[in-house]
């Protein structure tokens, strides 16, 4: 059976590689479970210095299994609450780790695959990339990553990416502050080895440290924000129209 996620050290640097490309690397509960295993591993892992979030195939991470998240629908509150937060403890854990982790981003990082590059600490994109939160075209909410994208593109453009579904190229995505830095296809594997390969290089703590601060210099917390989208996703789950559109769009 193939792994879902795929783990590969290399000097002082951890690329983990989501592994559903015929999916389009969309998030499962085993595949969620896998990152939060690998982020828990590397943590203690002193080797491992900077990780790599990166898809493999065409694309990032199309978000949410849309099958898994239509099967939700009728389970219990409190239940879907609870399954969201799988997903916001993931968000939490790759904030929460003292060590970068840059997000590698070819095609498309759409709704929750979206979210889960706006956690990383960087994010290089190939020109080729897109970013987008469609949600709302399927009727439901990019509830738990708006604690997320609020603080990275102020107000007016997260209520616009979210209440409309519109995707931005990486360039427009770096002038919206979701993307770090935008590299060519031809060049991209080495701007990603590069930043990697330099963050490495640095000091540990001093990385820890800055990355510490930067997320502590916050009023409300992010991880209070993500709890508060999770009890908002599970409402969401429960409607007619979150039900309709995305049968419609799995063609059932």
């Amino acid at each position: 059976m193939t792994a879902v996620l795929l783990v590969s050290p290399d000097g002082g640097v951890l690329t983990l590689t989501l592994n559903r490309p015929a999916k389009r690397n969309a998030l499962n509960r085993e595949l969620i479970d896998a990152l939060q295993t690998a982020i828990a591993e590397a943590d203690l892992d002193a080797d491992a210095r900077v990780l790599v979030l990166r898809g493999a195939g065409p694309d990032f991470c199309a978000g949410a299994d849309l099958g898994e998240l239509l099967a939700s629908a009728d389970r219990p509150l409190a239940e879907n609450e609870a399954d969201a937060l799988r997903l916001g403890e993931l968000l939490l854990a790759l904030r929460r780790i003292p060590k970068p982790v840059i997000g590698a981003v070819q095609g498309n990082a759409l709704a929750g695959g979206c979210g889960l590059a706006t956690a990383c600490d960087l994010v290089l994109a190939s020109t080729e990339a897109r970013f987008g939160y469609p949600e709302i075209q399927r009727g439901f909410v990019p509830a738990m990553v708006l604690a997320l994208l609020r603080r990275q593109v102020g107000e007016k453009v997260a209520f616009d990416l979210a209440a409309t579904g519109r995707l931005l190229s990486a360039t427009e995505a770096r002038e919206a502050g979701l993307v770090s830095r935008v590299l060519p296809p031809e060049t991209f594997e080495d701007g990603v080895a590069s930043v990697a390969a330099a963050l490495a290089g640095g000091s540990a703590t001093a990385l820890g440290l800055t990355k510490k601060l930067l997320y502590e210099l916050d009023g409300p917390s992010v991880a209070d924000g993500i709890r508060l989208g999770a009890r908002v996703n599970a409402l969401a789950r429960s409607t007619p129209e979150f039900r309709q559109l995305v049968a419609r769009f799995l063609g059932r």
